[in-house]
C-alpha cells in the first residue's frame, strides 16, 4: 500500500515469499532510512519504480523471482550504498546501465 512511503524511520523492509500481486509503490522511494528491500518470491509485476534509485541508504535490494517486466532503471545508480542487488529470475528486459557501476 502507499501508506509504505509514511514510515520514514524503517530500516528492513522484508516482504519476500509471500502471495503478493500488483505493483511496487512508487512510495517506497520516500523510506529514506532504508537500508533492506527484499520483495522476492512475490508475483509483484509492472516495472522497477524510477523512485527506487532516492533510497540512499539502501544496501540491499533483492527483487528476484518476481514477474517485474521492462528495463532496468538508470536511477538505480544513485544507490551508492548498494552492496547487493539481486534481480533473477524476473521477466526483466534490456541491458544492464552502466550507472549501476557508479
Amino acid at each position: 500500500p502507499i501508506e509504505f512511503g509514511q514510515l520514514e524511520a524503517l530500516k528492513f523492509l522484508h516482504l519476500d515469499n509471500n502471495i503478493l500481486t500488483g505493483t511496487i509503490p512508487t512510495e517506497l522511494g520516500n523510506l529514506q532510512s532504508l537500508e533492506e528491500l527484499n520483495l522476492s518470491h512475490t508475483s509483484l509485476a509492472g516495472t522497477i519504480p524510477i523512485e527506487l534509485g532516492n533510497l540512499a541508504t539502501l544496501y540491499v535490494l533483492d527483487q528476484s523471482n518476481t514477474i517485474l517486466t521492462g528495463i532496468i532503471p538508470t536511477e538505480l545508480g544513485n544507490l551508492s550504498s548498494l552492496v547487493e542487488l539481486s534481480l533473477s529470475d524476473s521477466k526483466l528486459s534490456g541491458t544492464i546501465p552502466s550507472e549501476l557501476g557508479n
